[in-house]
């Protein structure tokens, strides 16, 4: 302790590739751990948190371009008739939603909101994806059924085509040519990887139908009715053995669609995470190992000064261990002391950031203990070489040192 104060500015030197090795590794698992959170809760609310999804294929951005041509030749698309033999089969128990989308333009009065998402769906997907309103309505069972225009609009189509105070509720936007009536408002999601979740627009699905025709199959949208007694899972269990019913699936044969489920996604999200932090951390702690070859060259030299009093110790004594132990304590309480100033630099940080771009960032335990660890070996390890070298050292020829 006498020779890191008599020594500050060295002592801080030698700190800091410590300091901020550990802070950069707190800041990116802070930024991975807060990504996931964000991606969870984004995903929660587009997709649902109780809901499912079948269709013939649920999730291509995960397949290969060969299992991607293998399920378009084995799965069969989801269309009108199948829908209603699900619903005449569970639709007591089960809540359905047919889902279709279309890229267009969205018109109001000279304002234009390019590349919306115009999304075909029954009025039950409100419930089925806990779809929020915050000004206005969903569309209802009987406007779906009267192929009525009406439009439920995103954040973004809002504020683009209704600009300042003006209420968008029965106002009319135009797609494809055809007059909407804007009857709610969705909340704000923000954005998913890039993807803008508010440029988009709800219309019932028979007015989807009549403005881009009955296309090739659509994604089908599920959830157990409330007090049904039905989890996610059981409910998701009997849509299919109505589907495997309905298209002539053999017993023992995989299912000849596709299904996408909450957890699916989840688990998707955290493979990426987990190949971005396998990738990232290695590459973080590289500056924890700087960190520590500054702090075996610092005690070298230390003990390049101190050679005289090694000497006299081991001259009165002092056993090889004695000396071992001296070195290794001074290297060892540098390297934590640097790790305990790198956890808080990195809070620190983190939190700023946080408040400054209103990021989600979330510092975990384990990250706060892998640097800890990590900086604890690198001064074992940077300090052994050192005590090793003052621990040989022959007395007589350390007494004369000058």
């Amino acid at each position: 302790m006498d020779s890191i104060r008599s020594h500050k500015l060295r002592s801080f030197l030698t700190l800091l590739g410590v300091i901020i090795g550990v802070a950069s590794v707190i800041m990116v698992g802070a930024a991975i751990e807060g990504l996931g959170v964000y991606a969870e809760q984004s995903t929660a609310k587009a997709f649902g948190s109780e809901s499912f999804m079948v269709a013939q294929i649920a999730a291509n951005g995960r397949l290969s371009r060969r299992q991607l041509f293998e399920k378009i030749k084995r799965n069969k698309p989801i269309r009108t008739d199948d829908a209603r033999f699900a619903q005449s089969i569970v639709g007591d128990r089960v809540l359905f939603s047919p889902y279709r989308q279309h890229i267009s333009d969205v018109k109001r009065e000279g304002q234009i909101c390019e590349d919306s998402s115009i999304l075909g769906a029954a009025s039950a997907l409100a419930d089925i994806r806990d779809i929020g309103v915050v000004d206005g309505r969903f569309f209802t069972e009987q406007e779906d059924r009267a192929r009525s225009l009406v439009a439920v609009i995103g954040d973004t189509v809002r504020t683009t085509l209704f600009p300042g105070d003006v209420s968008p509720l029965n106002q009319v936007v135009r797609i494809e040519g055809l007059e909407f009536t804007v009857v709610g408002v969705q909340e704000h999601l923000g954005s998913v990887f890039g993807r803008d979740q508010d440029n988009s627009v709800y219309i019932p699905i028979t007015a989807f139908n009549r403005m881009y025709g009955p296309g090739n199959g659509f994604a089908l949208f599920g959830r157990p009715r409330a007090g049904s007694g039905l989890t996610l899972d059981s409910a998701l269990d009997e849509t299919r053995v109505v589907l495997r019913t309905r298209f002539h699936a053999r017993p023992g044969q995989d299912d000849n669609f596709d299904v996408l489920t909450p957890d699916a996604i989840r688990g998707f999200i955290d493979q990426i995470l987990g190949l971005i932090a396998a990738v990232v951390v290695p590459v973080t702690c590289i500056s924890l190992v700087v960190g520590g070859i500054v702090i075996m060259n610092i005690m070298l030299v230390s003990v390049t000064e101190r050679t005289r009093e090694i000497g006299i110790r081991k001259a009165l004594g002092a056993r090889h261990g004695d000396i071992m132990m001296q070195i290794l304590i001074e290297a060892v309480f540098l390297s934590s002391l640097g790790g305990a100033m790198g956890v808080a630099v990195g809070a620190v940080v983190t939190a700023i950031l946080g408040r400054a771009f209103e990021l989600s960032l979330h510092i975990t335990m384990a990250y706060v203990l892998l640097s800890l660890v990590v900086s604890s070996v690198v001064g074992v390890a940077s300090g052994w070489y050192p005590a090793s070298r003052a621990a040989k050292l022959d007395p007589v020829v350390a007494l004369r040192a000058e």
